[in-house]
This record gives structure tokens, C-alpha cells and sequence, in this order.
């Protein structure tokens, strides 16, 4: 089973489309994604992270309520979500 995980959008570079990166908190750990495929990504969005590629915008409730779902299975730390 694979599993799209939510984040925050902190930073995106100003590269060509290809190639644009940005950083994403999760949770307590910011990541280095790849925004590719989601070229409308905009900082401060929530987007759904799979292997390292940024896939869609989802808004903050849905972002919170799936940060809670792997909170209760323990698979993320009691931190507060971004």
C-alpha cells in the first residue's frame, strides 16, 4: 500500500517547472519535494507528498484530520501538526 502524506508548503524555488523544488514541513521534519506535477502549489498550501513529489493541494482540515489519523496509529509524533 502507498501512502500520500500531507505538508506544509514553507519555500519554493523559482526554477522552470521541471525542475521546481520547494520545502515541506511534516509534522516536526521539513523535506526537500519535488512541485513537478502541482506547478499551482503556492507557499502556505497543504499538499499531498508521495515519494519525495508533491501530487495535490488539499485544504488545512483535511491536512489536520489525516495528521491525527497517523497521531493515533503512532506514526507521528504528539507534535502539533504546521
Amino acid at each position: 500500500m502507498c501512502l500520500a502524506i500531507p505538508g506544509l508548503v514553507e519555500s519554493l524555488s523559482d526554477s522552470e517547472p521541471l525542475t521546481r523544488t520547494g520545502k515541506v514541513r511534516f509534522g516536526g521534519i521539513v523535506k526537500e519535494v519535488n512541485f513537478a506535477c502541482l506547478p499551482e502549489a503556492r507557499v502556505g498550501d497543504f499538499v499531498l507528498v508521495h515519494v519525495g513529489m508533491a501530487l495535490t493541494r488539499i485544504d488545512e482540515a483535511e491536512a489536520r484530520r489525516v495528521f491525527s489519523y497517523l497521531e493515533e496509529i503512532g506514526e507521528l509524533k504528539a507534535e502539533s501538526p504546521p
